[in-house]
């Protein structure tokens, strides 16, 4: 047995706490000795306390106890109470199962009374099985009436009494009987046909029957209605579906409404693919969505429920008509009219306050949802078959303007001139205008359409530029043959290098952000080579009319003094007049190209080795010629605006130092100096040109040699060849009789 410690720890270290809190009160009481006098009132007041705790406690315990008594009383009275119920519930058990034989009885009384009920019901519903066929005579003359609210209530009638009918047979299990029940009401299919025939054509003819007289339009919907509660109430209850259910009319009417929209504006016959015809289309579709959709919003919302949304679903519907009609429209072969017309149609016109945007249709009327009418990748699509087309017209265009241009290069008549007298044609106008008006088309349907067109034109541009050169080649073809042909061959090259830089100062205009229009490098180039061709026929032209006087270069009549160089610098100056005629930046370089090639020309005529310089004092001729010859040409050119250090005929004058050298021995030092100035001189050119000496020895012509060959030149980048385009006539061989080494 345990202690009475283990059953109440609480009590002992209570107990234990009451005496440390004693002993700790007594000490600080009775610390000091003058204390201890007032012991005996300490010892009688903690005595009086514990009377009275202690006689509170016993209070306490007595009426604790008390309860407790009265507690065990109330249990043992309810035990008795208990143990009298189970003896009479034991008592009425024997009495039930004595009596269970008499209840056998009251089983057939509940078979018959329910037999009772349902005679009882057959009797009731008979008047109404025996005049169904009556009722759907009178039915169907009333929906030939159009009362179709009345028609509809016998309907219902009708298919309520079948439905209960075949409900009662479900239950009962008696399927076979519902083949007789469905034969005798087959009249309800006829007539449910009938009047959903004339729902359909009603909603069908919605939109004029809302503006001219809306009840037919509201009986059907609430024909509608009525058929969808009953449909609603039949799929809840879920014991039996009668058959024809759920009827489904809501969304039969939502189907007829939609194909009544789409059939009436996007399946009509095969329409006119070009633009006139395209745009008469989009406008008609514009306007009568427009005006339908401001009946629906008017007229039809207020017909029928709220729930029904009405104007969102001909919104989509519209929506999503077109979608599918623009599909099909985009599948022709379109021209580029029609195409941008679509373009602008379906990215702007349709969300415009002309359409969708229209006040009178806002804010209900939103399409912003609906997702756009052609997705990007249809806009992609579309806006490269527009290019495309684009393309073919600029490229037909431009053939026709380079036939005109052709064309006029064989006129009797110079080009024209602007204010300033400088040759130029319509050409670059024209094509420049051409462009532009297409860029600036594009511009108005999307950003991507106009770079698209921006890159087109810069690829045509260049392609154009390459044909142009083409026609430039074949027109100096046509006047070598015979060069009376164009009259006016040097104007109208000239006007065609005005052409050129009026094209390349234009096309940076052509750019969508004109601050940042850079012309690409390929189409520089081309107009770099348009330029260079044109340049290139001017200056063969000019090669053909010197040709005949260099050919008498040098000789021994020009030597003595003819007037040679004068009729060059006649010919060059004559040119140079027809250069004015081009603007300042290609007139000098064509005066530099110029004297380049009156240099090349009159250098290549001294080294074909026509003349060697007999004695001494023909040399002293050679060099006062070519002094006179080449400060003639340098004036000429100065003349004419070509400054002293960006002319090639320097190398005359360095040439002449060679030829007016007196001791042939310095030779070596003095064409150092030379093959330094000019890099690509060769070994052939030096040896051309003291052959023209005529006073070098072979070990002095040795030691200059070998002295170039010890001092290899490497061309600047900045330098202009002058030498190498000169070409040295090889040396003549030996006639040899025998096959051998010839001497």
């Amino acid at each position: 047995a345990s202690s009475p410690d283990d059953e109440w720890p609480e009590a002992e270290k209570a107990e234990k706490l009451a005496r440390g809190a004693a002993l700790k009160w007594a000490s600080g009481v009775f610390y000091c000795p003058e204390k201890l006098e007032g012991l005996g009132q300490y010892r009688s007041r903690e005595t009086q306390r514990n009377s009275s705790i202690q006689s509170r406690l016993k209070s306490t315990v007595q009426s604790y106890l008390e309860g407790v008594s009265a507690g065990l009383e109330q249990l043992r009275s309810a035990a008795q109470e208990v143990q009298s119920v189970c003896q009479d519930l034991g008592a009425a058990r024997w009495a039930l199962l004595d009596s269970a034989d008499r209840f056998q009885g009251l089983q057939q009384m509940r078979a018959l009374m329910a037999e009772h009920v349902q005679l009882a019901s057959v009797v009731q519903v008979l008047p109404q099985l025996f005049s169904v066929h009556e009722v759907f005579s009178h039915t169907l003359q009333l929906l030939r009436g159009q009362h179709l609210l009345e028609a509809h209530a016998k309907l219902m009638m009708m298919e309520h009494l079948r439905d209960d009918i075949l409900s009662q047979l479900h239950l009962r299990g008696l399927s076979s009987a519902q083949a007789t029940v469905l034969s005798y009401f087959g009249g309800l299919q006829e007539l449910n046909e009938s009047l959903a025939k004339q729902l359909w054509d009603i909603v069908g003819s919605s939109l004029q029957l809302v503006r001219e007289d809306p009840v037919l339009f509201v009986t059907a919907v609430r024909i509608i209605e009525r058929e969808e509660k009953i449909d609603d109430t039949l799929l809840l209850e879920a014991t039996f579906l009668p058959p024809g259910r759920p009827k489904g009319w809501r969304q039969k009417f939502y189907h007829v409404l939609q194909e009544t929209i789409t059939g009436a504006h996007f399946r009509a016959a095969r329409m006119d693919a070009e633009g006139p015809g395209l745009a008469r289309h989009l406008a008609a579709l514009q306007k009568d969505i427009v005006s339908e959709l401001r009946v629906v919003k008017d007229l039809m919302v207020q017909c029928v429920p709220a729930h029904y949304n009405i104007l969102s679903v001909c919104t989509a519907t519209y929506h999503q008509a077109l979608i599918s009609h623009l599909q099909d429209i985009l599948r022709e072969d379109l021209d580029k009219q029609a195409l941008f017309l679509l373009l602008e149609w379906a990215l702007h016109v349709y969300h415009s306050p002309e359409m969708m945007g229209h006040p009178d249709l806002l804010p209900e009327v939103d399409v912003s949802a609906l997702g756009p009418l052609m997705s990007p990748e249809l806009v992609e699509l579309t806006e490269r078959k527009y290019v495309v087309k684009v393309k073919a017209s600029v490229l037909v265009w431009m053939q026709r303007t380079l036939e005109v241009e052709f064309k006029e290069w064989f006129r009797e008549e110079e080009p024209e001139t602007d204010h300033q007298g400088f040759f130029q044609s319509a050409l670059p106008v024209i094509v420049m205008q051409m462009l532009n008006e297409n860029i600036q088309v594009a511009s108005l349907i999307t950003d991507s359409l106009q770079q698209k067109v921006y890159n087109m034109a810069l690829e045509e541009l260049e392609a154009f530029l390459g044909r142009l050169r083409e026609a430039l080649v074949q027109c100096g073809k046509e006047h070598q043959k015979d060069r009376t042909i164009p009259k006016y061959y040097v104007s109208y090259l000239l006007a065609m290098l005005n052409n050129n830089l009026a094209l390349s100062s234009s096309v940076s205009s052509l750019h969508p952000d004109t601050a940042h229009g850079e012309v690409p490098t390929s189409l520089r180039a081309a107009l770099d080579r348009t330029q260079k061709k044109a340049c290139q026929l001017l200056l063969e032209e000019l090669l053909l009319d010197l040709q005949p006087l260099c050919l008498q270069l040098p000789s021994r009549k020009w030597l003595s003094g003819s007037q040679l160089v004068s009729s060059m610098c006649e010919v060059i100056d004559k040119y140079a007049k027809d250069f004015s005629h081009v603007k300042k930046p290609v007139f000098t370089l064509l005066l530099t190209e110029s004297e380049l090639l009156v240099a090349s020309q009159y250098l290549r005529a001294l080294m074909q080795k026509k003349m060697v310089c007999k004695s001494e004092e023909e040399r002293g001729q050679l060099c006062d010629r070519l002094l006179q010859d080449a400060t003639q040409l340098r004036e000429l050119f100065c003349g004419l605006g070509l400054d002293r250090s960006q002319q090639s005929l320097e190398a005359i004058f360095a040439l002449r130092e060679l030829i007016c050298l007196k001791d042939p021995a310095l030779l070596s030092l003095e064409v150092l100096g030379f093959i330094t100035k000019y890099p690509d001189v060769s070994d052939e050119h030096i040896s051309t040109l003291l052959d023209l000496r005529g006073d070098v020895s072979k070990e002095v012509r040795h030691m200059v040699l070998e002295m170039m060959a010890q001092h290899p030149q490497v061309l600047p980048e900045s330098y202009r060849p002058i030498f190498s385009t000169i070409l040295v006539p090889a040396p003549e061989l030996p006639f040899c009789l025998r096959k051998g080494k010839c001497a």
